[in-house]
């Protein structure tokens, strides 16, 4: 899928490159890249523009990174809600997962994509079931996704992920494939040995669940007398690097061995206040300068897929932690939701504004009360911010949502309908 030619301007730009200072001007897009941000000045270099967008003084920005959810998930929105992390995983998420169909996570991936629009998420980090289904409903929609192997005792094998490494990183501009596996507790110490492996093998980097509740790490310590990550690293899992999702409960060892390999924390506090899972040490994470980003988790645990929701989250459960009103300020968290992502996923080409980046771009309406006066703008963002707020989202160069109407190949409804047709035969 190739963009169009796409003049934006007027606009108050947020280019993310190594500051979150304004510039009022305006940015070029070319086919799916930046080919020009600035005051607008170079008219005699303008190409021919397919379409020519005022952004009327609204705030032009990089998407936000969605660097940790399940996305087929949706059809258990609201479905197994107000239990404990392993009485909702074994009692009412498995049983239901055993009822999908390949099909259905085409359907419940891109339910999932048009609320990231929505939100101004221009992409995702998905570990769930049936990946070719969610490389195929993102790109039929035009979305950009990393997907992750959710390796575990009851799904997947080492081969099967093997296989999808090697050819979904193959499968389309859109699509990349990270290794990975569901977490410690639902994969064999066997297993976990294949996996670090095939780390080795391909020089590549490792993500998964880690240290999410405080039963999981105590679990771990009783079975193999360290923590998650120290047991991990100890079978040589991040040699290449990689990340974990969640990390709510972890030790100073544990940070330290983040830091050493470089490894990054996806925090997810929406689904972690919801499952009583606790709060991140996110303060210590970037006083030793690990790599913080942020993630919804799935829509059957948070249940909104919302970065507004989850930037506000991360600041605030902050703060109240340590006991400090100036803990993770705002400029840190947006960030995290936008360049954090990137370096987590691999999306390095995304990242910010720039020339020659990839044109994935969000149009934030500042004409709406919740961003008034604009004292400042990045604070408006995570402390006021809403979807309500996002006018235009664009991935690889095309306008895939704006003012309210989505442009993915298909009609919302259709979309509706068969979400609720999937849950509707499984009960």
């Amino acid at each position: 899928m190739t963009g169009m030619n796409i003049r934006i301007y007027n606009a108050k730009v947020l280019t993310m490159n190594s500051s979150t200072a304004l510039i009022d001007g305006e940015v070029w897009v070319e086919g799916n890249r930046i080919s020009y941000v600035g005051p607008g000045t170079e008219a005699d270099k303008m190409p021919v523009w397919d379409r020519e967008m005022d952004a009327a003084g609204n705030l032009l920005m990089p998407g936000f990174k969605n660097a940790h959810t399940h996305s087929a998930m949706t059809f258990l929105r609201s479905y197994a809600d107000d239990l404990p992390l392993l009485e909702w995983l074994h009692q009412q998420v498995f049983p239901m997962e055993a009822k999908l169909q390949a099909v259905d996570v085409y359907w419940l991936s891109k339910l999932a994509i048009m609320e990231y629009l929505t939100s101004g998420i221009t992409a995702n980090f998905d570990m769930y079931l049936y990946s070719d289904m969610i490389a195929r409903a993102s790109v039929d929609c035009g979305f950009r996704t990393v997907i992750v192997s959710g390796l575990n005792d009851f799904s997947f094998s080492l081969e099967e992920i093997e296989v999808d490494y090697l050819r979904l990183n193959r499968f389309h501009e859109l699509i990349s494939y990270q290794l990975g596996f569901h977490a410690e507790y639902t994969t064999s110490e066997e297993l976990l040995k294949g996996v670090a492996a095939l780390a080795h093998k391909y020089q590549a980097p490792i993500f998964t669940h880690n240290s999410e509740t405080k039963a999981e790490v105590e679990q771990c310590i009783g079975r193999y007398g360290k923590t998650p990550t120290a047991y991990l690293d100890s079978l040589g899992m991040f040699a290449y690097g990689g990340g974990g999702y969640h990390c709510v409960h972890m030790t100073d060892e544990d940070l330290d061995i983040f830091k050493k390999h470089d490894l990054a924390v996806v925090t997810n506090p929406g689904s972690n206040v919801k499952l009583a899972s606790g709060m991140a040490r996110i303060s210590d994470m970037m006083a030793k300068g690990i790599t913080v980003a942020i993630g919804t988790d799935g829509p059957a645990s948070n249940n909104c897929l919302d970065m507004f929701r989850e930037m506000f989250l991360v600041t605030g459960l902050a703060k109240l932690r340590e006991e400090d009103a100036a803990a993770v300020a705002a400029d840190k968290v947006l960030e995290m939701a936008v360049c954090g992502g990137a370096r987590a996923m691999g999306l390095t080409d995304c990242d910010c504004i720039a020339r020659g980046k990839l044109a994935d771009l969000i149009l934030i309406d500042l004409n709406q009360p919740n961003m008034q006066p604009l004292n400042n703008v990045v604070k408006n963002l995570v402390y006021s911010g809403s979807k309500q707020n996002v006018k235009m989202t664009m991935v690889n160069g095309q306008i895939l949502y704006e003012d309210g109407q989505f442009h993915i190949g298909v009609e919302a409804k259709e979309v509706y309908q068969n979400a609720n047709r999937i849950i509707g035969r499984m009960k």
